[in-house]
């Protein structure tokens, strides 16, 4: 009689990466799947408002076309969430906002409901940068409704308000990535602090705080340390908050003043990147950047502050919450008021033919 041989199965290297390799494959194709299923209902609900658009022009109905289908499709469907009535409007003035279709719209990569959001946003220019930054930096929609309430656009976007020498001491294309990351006035209130902070309280919650303060300097900074000794001339001097930039590949001196802007912060940031460069930078470092952030800051006294300094740096505010509000509203356009200024558009288009 043969005697039966039980085979045991080793995990070895092989067999370890064949399971990589296929848990790998499972989590791309369900990001496939699920990146698939959310363009069909974008595409979905595009199509819907664009029929709704085109049915309202044929008749005098106005909203309660929208009343009446989104009762019907509600009771067609009762699985189905997303067929409420302020669904349908924003499906309406998504149609409105992209008339010739999103195949070709970078908007379709977002989910639905940070497009519901979105799209209350008037300005194209503004409106279309958040869209970008929502993809550039995987913002979830609560990140994204706080960014839109902070005004990150009018913070960073725009350089009428920014102070920096960063286009004429760094190199393309350094100089201007460096530039379009700084923002004027920085937003600090999730740090839990109000006006009348000192500059120790500050550094402490922005440390003890740290992802909060990152998520406010925006993507790419990791942070090194605080209080960070250096030596020069035998003599011991310490750096606020120390950062390394991924993308610019860089260090950067983060400076921390809670009081008004004054010329030697920015000879005294000066003499610290001086001092990075020559302990930390390697060769395969970019040059350090300074940013100076301070209670206040007068924009002229800042730049001439900044002629003649040779270190990259940038000077700008910040805030802190003032006080609690009674009473919270959204800066941005109700349904609503939307709809009236859509119709006011239509009547004008009217008129004119």
């Amino acid at each position: 009689m043969e005697e039966k041989t039980t085979q045991i199965f080793h995990l070895n290297d092989d067999y370890k990466n064949f399971l990589v390799e296929i848990k790998n494959k499972v989590r791309s194709s369900r990001l496939q799947a699920a990146l698939a299923i959310n363009r069909e209902v974008v595409s979905l609900y595009w199509h819907i408002g664009k029929e709704i658009i085109k049915l309202q022009a044929k008749t005098d109905w106005g909203n309660k076309l929208i009343d009446r289908v989104s009762r019907d499709l509600q009771n067609a469907f009762p699985e189905t969430h997303g067929f409420s009535k302020t669904n349908l409007k924003y499906m309406r003035i998504f149609a409105h906002l992209y008339p010739d279709g999103i195949g070709q719209q970078i908007v379709d990569q977002l989910p639905w409901g940070h497009i519901a959001f979105i799209i209350r946003i008037k300005d194209h220019q503004k409106r279309y940068w958040y869209i970008h930054k929502c993809i550039e930096n995987n913002w979830s929609r609560h990140v994204l409704e706080q960014q839109i309430h902070s005004k990150l656009y009018e913070r960073q976007a725009t350089s009428k308000n920014k102070v920096t020498n960063f286009i004429e001491r760094l190199p393309t294309p350094q100089s201007y990535l460096a530039h379009d990351l700084v923002k004027s006035p920085y937003n600090f209130d999730a740090l839990g602090l109000h006006d009348g902070a000192y500059e120790r309280e500050l550094e402490h919650a922005s440390v003890h705080h740290i992802s909060r303060f990152l998520v406010e300097l925006g993507k790419g900074f990791a942070f090194l340390g605080h209080q960070v000794p250096i030596e020069v001339s035998k003599k011991t001097y310490f750096i606020d908050m120390l950062f390394y930039h991924v993308k610019l590949h860089c260090y950067v001196i983060g400076e921390l003043k809670c009081t008004v802007f004054k010329p030697e912060h920015a000879g005294k940031l000066n003499f610290y990147l001086n001092a990075v460069d020559d302990n930390f930078r390697s060769s395969e470092d970019n040059p350090s950047i300074g940013l100076l952030l301070c209670k206040s800051r007068d924009k002229v006294l800042a730049e001439y502050a900044l002629r003649g300094i040779e270190k990259p740096i940038g000077i700008s505010e910040y805030t802190l919450t003032k006080a609690v509000p009674k009473d919270l509203k959204v800066n941005l356009p109700t349904i609503a008021e939307i709809e009236a200024e859509l119709n006011k558009c239509n009547n004008d288009v009217k008129d004119s033919k």
